[in-house]
């Protein structure tokens, strides 16, 4: 920086840091639009203060001290994100309500090419995807701020202990203890395990898996999805907080109240290290298919174990680089 101006080195040498950047901060704040203002506010906190930086640590790890202050500062007001399953219980499809929350309300989904950087280790390339998932996401906006950037650190990026110290301002025996904290609630999730237990990349059955999910969903033929859903599958569908269980109740639903999906098209994305979809459903008055839902999956054991619709699509499919209209396919052959 000369007299206040960023350099072109300068830039390209913080914005090589954005997308981990980007997952460290989804990660601590559940929220996909607020980790990426988070980043944004850390790189121009980065720019304004670099005559002060004086290598003392690496430019990274410099940055990574900016953005965890960054996080904890937009946490003190101590909204926790959560999915619907964390908030109440599953309704019967009798009582089902269609009933909103506000958005700071939910844990957002995030599309992974935004914040998991390349990499070519396969084990640490399975570490970032399973960090991300749904379930460790709810789970992480569980702990306190502070054990939640020590996990994170700690447990995900690999830092040592002395590190996260300095980073934290705080002592090695304090990093820890608050990681032994942490891991001891993380420990009591009994959803952790099962939830999300893909292979990376995909293998050959859980391919097959979402071939048969796309061809019964488009198809809507609810008997051969009855058949794809686990016994104790679930279906959300933030910002409603309704949530059903069971394969019964789930089909119902998508043929009663869900019932303008039939004829639906699906689009695959990749969100939170999971199988995704963009769920396109018919537009009678525009014709073709208008936006409807990011979904994401959670599969295991073969079947699918949870089936997450993320309705606010103004906001979704242009995060994930999305249409908002597909032509009909025969308008498309014209």
């Amino acid at each position: 920086m000369t007299n206040g101006t960023v350099t072109p080195e300068l830039e390209s040498a913080l914005e090589k840091h954005r997308v981990e950047l980007t997952g460290y901060c989804y990660r601590m704040l559940g929220s996909s639009f607020e980790a990426e203002d988070a980043v944004q506010d850390t790189l121009v906190r980065a720019w304004r203060s670099y005559d002060k930086f004086e290598g003392r640590s690496s430019l990274r790890s410099w940055l990574y001290r900016i953005a965890t202050n960054v996080c904890l500062d937009m946490l003190t007001a101590g909204n926790k994100r959560a999915r619907p399953v964390d908030l109440t219980e599953a309704t019967p499809l009798a009582q089902a309500a269609l009933t909103p929350r506000p958005d700071n309300t939910w844990l957002e989904p995030m599309p992974d090419a935004r914040m998991l950087p390349t990499t070519d280790d396969p084990a640490e390339a399975a570490v970032a995807k399973e960090s991300v998932r749904l379930a460790f996401m709810a789970a992480l906006q569980q702990l306190p701020p502070k054990q939640r950037a020590v996990l994170i650190l700690r447990e995900v990026l690999a830092w040592r202990a002395s590190e996260v110290a300095e980073l934290l301002g705080t002592t090695v025996a304090s990093v820890n203890s608050a990681l032994q904290r942490a891991r001891a609630t993380l420990a009591e999730r009994s959803d952790l395990e099962a939830a999300g237990a893909v292979s990376d990349p995909l293998d050959e059955e859980q391919q097959k898996l979402l071939e048969r999910y796309v061809a019964a969903f488009e198809g809507y033929d609810m008997t051969a999805l009855t058949a794809l859903l686990h016994e104790d599958a679930v279906m959300t569908m933030p910002p409603f907080d309704l949530w059903l269980a069971g394969p019964a109740d789930i089909t119902g639903f998508m043929t009663t109240i869900g019932a303008s999906c039939a004829g639906s098209r699906l689009v695959p994305v990749q969100a939170n290290g999971l199988p995704a979809f963009a769920h396109y459903k018919p537009d009678p008055e525009a014709g073709g298919f208008s936006p409807w839902a990011v979904q994401v999956l959670e599969i295991s054991d073969g079947r699918i174990t949870g089936f997450h619709c993320f309705l606010d699509t103004k906001r979704w499919f242009p995060l994930f680089g999305l249409p908002l209209h597909l032509e009909a396919e025969a308008d498309q052959a014209d």
